[in-house]
């Protein structure tokens, strides 16, 4: 691994990485004056990056890896329904609903590790 490291494809590699990262990045500035704030694209945009943000956070719910994988299914599901009534009980409030939710799985996953 340590050779890997020293040759010259590692350095390859993470430029090309780099290369693709920031053209994507300078072609969304120089597209982003020509698209309005209430335009359709953009409208479609939001959509889409809400729904990758909920296909990743039911996968990490469904189908989990790493130490989450440990966890039982209903205290993931409880944890769940904690922070979406907590959210919706306190207007909307995000920092307060993943908290609750946080602090939820926290406390039923030592409580099983105890019991």
């Amino acid at each position: 691994m340590a050779e890997f490291f020293g040759s010259a494809w590692f350095y390859i590699i993470m430029l090309v990485g780099a290369a693709v990262t920031y053209f994507w990045r300078g072609l969304g500035v120089a597209l982003a004056g020509r698209i309005g704030p209430s335009s359709r694209l953009l409208d479609w945009i939001g959509c889409v990056a809400y729904a990758l943000l909920a296909g990743l956070i039911a996968r990490m719910i469904v189908l989990p890896i790493g130490p989450l994988a440990e966890v039982g299914l209903g205290t993931r599901l409880t944890s769940v329904a904690v922070a979406a009534a907590v959210y919706l009980a306190l207007r909307r409030n995000l920092l307060l609903g993943v908290l609750a939710g946080s602090v939820t799985l926290v406390l039923l996953n030592w409580g099983a590790l105890q019991g």
